[in-house]
């Protein structure tokens, strides 16, 4: 049976390296948890490195998290839906916003539980997903801080979320611009800019990074050491902290071009095959996944002398070449992941979860 193993070591190494990192620029950081799909012992790896605030975006998962460490700060990280209101309120003690009649529901529903609520404003910056258009942000403010129970903490922005506009040093001043232009209107103190995610990492390190800008939320760093600015690995960063393990369970030479007529597959794709190859054959694999747990193009197999084919819904072909590769029924092949590969997997309750 297939199982995905956390490397407990590599993890902790990554979130030391990253400790040190925001340490020494004086920036306030939390992690990004949505990977880990409320998995409780995944989720007591980070409670037990000590990680004191966790971003997510399915209030189960912040309900897991309060749960196993109820002075964790919990934040929700996209636009609450309205009918989650009552929710967000109850398992997030902050959420991002952008939209006033939500923000209102939530000051509502925070005077109805007799608590307070935290909130960071996002900013549209250019990458057109979530965020309040800089034209009416001092208006947007203005009605907020007449609201009953809800504080704002931060101004923020997401970017290379949708269309991959990357984090410059002008998009993330002119964000901090919008917080000091804030703070002089209304005399009040914002004390997050949370400009920062792991795309912005390599402004931290080359010194780019504005000064205002002290907050981070940080996912793929630390789960995968990943340089999303330059491709690669961060430097001090390990990228095995999470392996697929599954298990051969047919293992036959057969020919590379299928025979008879083909339509599209029951993904909606269909293959097309190099007319070279009528007549050849190679050595090919199923292994115990399929596409109930993971796309095949975010898998990145171990032994390079393995070529990722297709799959279908519960199993997947691997084609090992023009021999064995001294592999056989019953062995067990190993896979990295990609961010988006990762996330499905931890979704797929067909695969089970383990430390090292």
């Amino acid at each position: 049976m297939a199982y995905l193993k956390l490397y407990r070591k590599n993890l902790r190494a990554n979130y030391k390296a990253l400790e040190r990192m925001f340490a020494k620029e004086r920036v306030e950081w939390g992690v990004v948890t949505k990977l880990l799909c409320g998995n409780k012992v995944y989720l007591k790896e980070l409670v037990d490195l000590g990680v004191r605030e966790m971003h997510d975006t399915r209030i189960s998962n912040l309900k897991a998290i309060k749960a196993l460490a109820p002075d964790v700060q919990t934040v929700y990280i996209k636009p609450p839906a309205k009918r989650s209101l009552p929710n967000v309120v109850k398992y997030a003690d902050v959420s991002f916003n952008t939209e006033l009649s939500t923000i209102q529901g939530l000051s509502k529903e925070a005077v109805k539980q007799d608590r307070p609520h935290k909130v960071i404003i996002m900013v549209e910056m250019g990458d057109l997903r979530e965020g309040v258009m800089g034209d009416v942000l001092g208006d947007f403010y203005a009605k907020v801080f007449e609201l009953p129970n809800i504080a704002i903490i931060g101004i923020g922005t997401n970017l290379n979320c949708l269309n991959g506009v990357m984090p410059s040093t002008d998009k993330l001043i002119q964000l901090s611009l919008y917080k000091q232009l804030i703070e002089a209107r209304f005399n009040k103190t914002i004390p997050w800019v949370s400009g920062g995610t792991t795309v912005a990492l390599p402004l931290l390190l080359n010194k780019e990074l504005p000064i205002g800008v002290n907050h981070f939320r940080i996912g793929e760093a630390l789960f995968f050491g990943a340089d999303l600015f330059n491709g690669g690995t961060l430097p001090g960063m390990n990228d095995e902290v999470f392996k697929l393990y599954t298990e051969v369970i047919e293992l036959y030479e057969k020919p590379v071009v299928p025979t008879g007529e083909r339509k599209e597959n029951p993904s909606g794709r269909k293959q097309e095959f190099d007319p070279a190859d009528r007549g050849r054959t190679t050595f090919r694999a199923i292994i115990d996944v399929g596409l109930l747990d993971v796309q095949p193009g975010f898998l990145i197999p171990d032994d390079d002398r393995v070529k990722v084919i297709e799959a279908s819904s519960d199993m997947l072909v691997v084609d090992l070449g023009e021999s064995s590769q001294n592999y056989k029924v019953g062995d067990v092949m190993s896979f990295g992941l990609k961010y988006m590969g990762a996330l499905t997997v931890m979704n797929s309750r067909y695969i089970d979860k383990v430390v090292e």
